[in-house]
């Protein structure tokens, strides 16, 4: 009988994970049950976000159980539908396990169109990455001509669309991003105005004041800390900040004392706002559908940095809070039609 390799949350981290964390375990390829299809893993994504499901407080998702199977988000391709509504050789997507194969029921799958661009794509610049990156963008961040934004994590699968988008609006777009690696890709491929490398810059303030001697008019934060500190020292009247991610801080086992910097919102009467990119749900195929367009006329560029092999994913994952990845990370796990 064939075999399905998945993970398992081994134990919960204290600080930084580790590759003790996870466990991988060998077991029967599972049957799908009425309603339910036999997924194939082709990409399985990590995702910052993951490292708060590994605590076992409260978060915006709900937190993993040791022992229990990881889980992310998936595109795979159908092996057997027990009536869940996919034919074999349909391509998927949804919130599946680190598994090579996963059972799910046809409800929680959407449908890739390979036709549209490479199937990779619905975990990243089309799918919640993008999202994430458009929603924020447009309707938290709302840049306007002439304005300065300013991204934290910026050559991540998030940030490298949020700036493009901001510049599709006729704005300036500043990232901060961790090599001269990474900084290229801002200003080469994504047309970011100006990069930042935060690795070799000992002044994030001095940096900024070069990069937008004007202030900045509005802040897509991935990553909080000091370079946030920084950009609100910066703040322009009317700024608006969107508090998308604070991956600086994932790993604390105690936050550090503040937020020091909110004085500075009420000289600038700016605004902060933190959003999930699950409260636009009703809009993802609004969302899915210009990312998509963009893409297609060559106005949205995007980056992936694939791992090979499922036994590699806790690499591929850890490596997230190294800033090993520019674009979005991905594992790639299987092929089609295998």
């Amino acid at each position: 009988m064939a075999t399905n390799r998945k993970f398992l949350l081994s134990k919960r981290p204290e600080g930084t994970p580790d590759r003790d964390t996870f466990e991988l375990v060998e077991e029967n390829v599972p049957e799908p049950g009425p309603g339910e299809a036999l997924v194939r893993t082709l990409y399985l994504s990590v995702d910052p976000y993951m490292r708060g499901r590994m605590r076992a407080g409260e978060s915006y998702a709900e937190p993993w159980e040791v022992g229990e199977p990881l889980q992310g988000g998936v595109v795979g391709e159908v092996v057997e539908s027990n009536g869940a509504g996919f034919e074999e050789g349909d391509v998927v997507t949804g919130n599946l396990r680190w598994a090579e194969y996963t059972t799910a029921p046809g409800g929680s799958l959407r449908s890739v169109n390979p036709d549209l661009a490479p199937v990779s794509t619905a975990l990243g610049v089309l799918g919640m990455p993008g999202r994430t990156a458009y929603f924020g963008t447009r309707e938290v961040v709302e840049p306007k001509a002439g304005d300065t934004v300013v991204v934290s994590g910026a050559a991540g699968a998030v940030g490298s669309v949020a700036g493009q988008i901001a510049k599709l609006s006729g704005a300036r777009a500043v990232g901060f991003a961790g090599s001269d690696e990474k900084v290229a890709f801002l200003e080469d491929e994504c047309g970011f105005d100006v990069g930042i490398n935060y690795q070799s810059t000992d002044d994030y303030g001095a940096a900024l004041d070069e990069a937008a001697p004007d202030g900045v008019d509005a802040y897509f934060d991935n990553v909080g800390g000091e370079i946030t500190d920084a950009v609100f020292s910066r703040l322009n009247v009317d700024a608006r900040v969107a508090v998308c991610g604070q991956i600086a801080l994932y790993n604390e086992e105690s936050v550090p004392t503040g937020p020091r910097k909110l004085g500075k919102l009420i000289e600038k009467r700016a605004r902060v706002q933190g959003f999930l990119v699950g409260d636009f749900s009703p809009r993802f195929g609004e969302a899915t559908r210009r990312l998509a367009e963009w893409v297609s006329s060559g106005e949205l560029a995007y980056r992936e940095t694939v791992t090979e092999g499922l036994e590699n994913a806790p690499d591929a994952f850890l490596g997230l809070f190294e800033g090993e990845n520019i674009g979005k990370q991905l594992v790639k796990v299987g092929e089609r039609g295998e």
